[in-house]
């Protein structure tokens, strides 16, 4: 998330993709680029990691299969691994990449942040949408 324009280190506030403030994911496990936990992107995040997902097993699986292991724990990076059931800040291209081969996670898009809509549409995001009623 870009700094503030008063010079100080806090960050602004972003939006999510319904044009609200930005909910947080989750803070156990802790995730975001920022690990802050919250899906907030900025110029240093390449990824985009601006989707908040819950894991599945078939995305879990899915992701391996892809490079991107997110289930074994790395220890020396404090990362624990993730299982079903845990919230995410998901790249949004790899979102995108599932959604195309039919194993995208459920999103929770007032913690989804507006900057996914570079690589997904809103409207494939609210069908797998889990906090809409």
């Amino acid at each position: 998330m870009p700094l503030d324009s008063s010079g100080g280190d806090r960050r602004q506030r972003s939006l999510n993709v319904l044009g609200g403030v930005l909910e947080s994911c989750s803070y156990d496990p802790i995730t975001g680029f920022y690990r802050d936990g919250c899906c907030a992107t900025g110029p240093e995040d390449l990824g985009s990691h601006t989707v908040c997902v819950e894991m599945t097993a078939e995305f879990l699986a899915f992701s391996k299969q892809h490079g991107n292991d997110l289930s074994t724990p790395m220890l020396a990076f404090g990362f624990a691994g993730l299982k079903s059931g845990d919230r995410w800040c998901l790249c949004a291209p790899r979102w995108q990449e599932a959604f195309i081969a039919g194993a995208a996670p459920r999103v929770w898009l007032r913690a989804t942040e507006i900057g996914a809509l570079q690589h997904c549409t809103l409207k494939d995001l609210k069908k797998f949408a889990a906090d809409l009623a």
